[in-house]
């Protein structure tokens, strides 16, 4: 493992906890592979400190760090173990657990220290002059070995309301003994913005420590809660990616490094590496497995996504009259959604976004919202089916439906066996290309049945249909006043291989509301394919 210099200097750390604190959150359970493809991708993003674990507290994290020195080659990050002060009545010099912070390699050490006075003699079960020693001798051996050390004072704040002098005095500790940063951690993340930035404040001047921040968000305050304590003056932010953690999270370290870099005027990141925000965030979500939520700051598909028919209009004489920021500086894109909400100004800038130029055809633009309306009324919604959208709009501008083959009939059987399974046929007829065809498949259900016998009825004259698999499949009753006579919308995402697209139908009979939106996603992925209409 080598270290480059960090892209920034060393007055303001941003420090990440994804593989440490991160891997706390109930779902996430990280393989040190997947640890390896996250650090990497964090110190791509250009963070200064990656907090990798806990060496000798489990064998996963001792595993990691050792082969984080082999297979890692940090651009931008120092990599940091995480640890406890030693145990009480003994000596830093002889702590097995000090000892494996050392046998890391890691270039900084994080210490875990007691600033709360209960805890200190509940938990740890010692003295509090004891505890101020525990800290001292740990951090000032781990210094003499060479290491960098922050020290993380756990349940500070909650600390501070219960003893003010005790939690000052371990901090003071800490930083006398050589810790370069002493971190203010809100472990149960009941504090608020006010809170943090007046304890912060005192603790500074009462101190003279260099203090950082560490805020979960219990009270959904984390990232407000460590831009407070930065307007407070601390210089060390601890985040996690896409805010993961224990209970609720942490401060989400997207935000956090918007802000600083977009709001403040801060730099934090290598010159560029803001505009990978987005993508990093996603690839993250994929490395733990987690759907990346779509209404996340910043890097959310939704953050700059337009509904309103008044929205538009403002946006398409200047996109800066609803949006805080340019989208493209955090990787990110705007979007207009296409609604019984829209108005003019919505259809003709979704146009431009599909590449559609209505050419200010006010007729036609008026048609389209009239469509859109009057679908959505009868259950469709394509603000989540932009391919069904697009189809529509392609017709309405060149007059007729952009079409490929033609349905004549299809059906779908399911027959219930004595054995308790069941059989899954489907049979559709069609005509491509002037040609009658008729295929008949199995599916393990109905719907997949039929995505079966259209995909061979099409495939000999559509060979670029083999790429396309259906990706997910949403089903939602809708004004569920007749019970299994109520219409029902399916939602159906496609891919292949190099993007999704989502279509949409509507019927009483489910099976025929897929059937509407599986024609759409063949006709899109057709059209995308670049193949012509024929029928």
């Amino acid at each position: 493992m080598t270290t480059k210099a960090n892209a920034t200097d060393d007055s303001f750390h941003v420090f990440d906890t994804t593989l440490r604190d991160g891997a706390q959150r109930e779902g996430i359970n990280l393989t040190v592979a997947d640890k390896l493809t996250i650090a990497r991708h964090l110190d791509d993003f250009g963070v200064g400190y990656i907090e990798g674990g806990w060496p000798g507290a489990n064998p996963r994290d001792t595993e990691f760090f050792a082969r984080a020195q082999q297979e890692i080659t940090f651009r931008n990050a120092q990599l940091v173990a995480f640890g406890a002060t030693r145990r009480a009545g003994g000596s830093a010099a002889d702590d097995p657990q000090v000892k494996a912070l050392l046998t890391s390699g890691a270039p900084v050490v994080t210490l875990v220290a007691k600033a709360h006075d209960r805890h200190v003699e509940l938990a740890l079960r010692t003295t509090l002059k004891e505890n101020l020693e525990m800290v001292r001798d740990t951090v000032s051996h781990l210094r003499e070995q060479g290491r960098r050390v922050f020290v993380d004072c756990e349940h500070f704040f909650d600390g501070y309301r219960a003893n003010a002098a005790y939690a000052k005095s371990v901090v003071r500790a800490a930083y006398e003994a050589g810790a370069e940063v002493v971190i203010l951690c809100d472990t149960n993340g009941g504090m608020l913005p006010a809170q943090i930035q007046a304890v912060v404040s005192t603790v500074i001047a009462d101190t003279g420590a260099r203090l950082g921040i560490h805020a979960q968000d219990d009270t959904g305050c984390a990232v407000a809660n460590t831009l407070a304590a930065v307007d407070a003056g601390a210089t060390h932010v601890q985040c996690t990616a896409n805010g993961y953690g224990e209970r609720v999270g942490n401060a989400n370290l997207f935000p956090v490094v918007a802000a600083l870099e977009l709001k403040y005027g801060m730099t934090v990141l290598p010159e560029g590496a803001l505009a990978e925000m987005t993508r990093i965030s996603h690839a993250i979500a994929e490395v733990v497995n987690l759907t990346p939520s779509t209404h996340q700051p910043y890097v959310g598909v939704s953050a700059f996504a337009h509904k309103a028919g008044l929205h538009a209009s403002a946006i398409k004489v200047d996109p800066d009259l609803y949006q805080h920021i340019d989208p493209e500086r955090v990787g990110n894109t705007m979007r207009m959604l296409v609604s019984d909400m829209a108005g003019r100004a919505s259809i003709e800038l979704k146009g431009k976004e599909l590449g559609i130029d209505l050419g200010g055809d006010r007729a036609l633009v008026g048609r389209v919202v009239e469509r859109v309306k009057e679908r959505e009324l009868q259950g469709y919604t394509y603000e989540a089916a932009d391919a069904s959208f697009e189809l529509l709009l392609r017709g309405e501008v060149g007059g007729r439906a952009r079409r490929y083959f033609r349905t004549e009939s299809w059906r779908a059987i399911v027959e219930d066996r004595p054995d308790g399974t069941h059989a899954n046929e489907a049979t559709v007829k069609l005509w491509a290309k002037g040609e009658r065809i008729v295929a008949t498949a199995e599916g393990n259900g109905p719907v997949n049945a039929l995505d079966r016998a259209l995909r061979v009825a099409l495939e000999r004259i559509y060979p670029q249909l083999a790429k396309l698999e259906l990706v997910d499949y949403k089903v939602r009753i809708l004004e569920g006043r007749t019970g299994t006579e109520s219409t029902t919308r399916v939602l159906i995402t496609t891919g292949d291989g190099t993007g999704d697209w989502a279509t949409v139908g509507v019927a009483e009979n489910v099976i025929a509301a897929s059937w509407q939106a599986l024609e759409d996603a063949y006709t899109y992925g057709l059209l995308r394919a670049g193949i012509e209409p024929t029928e």
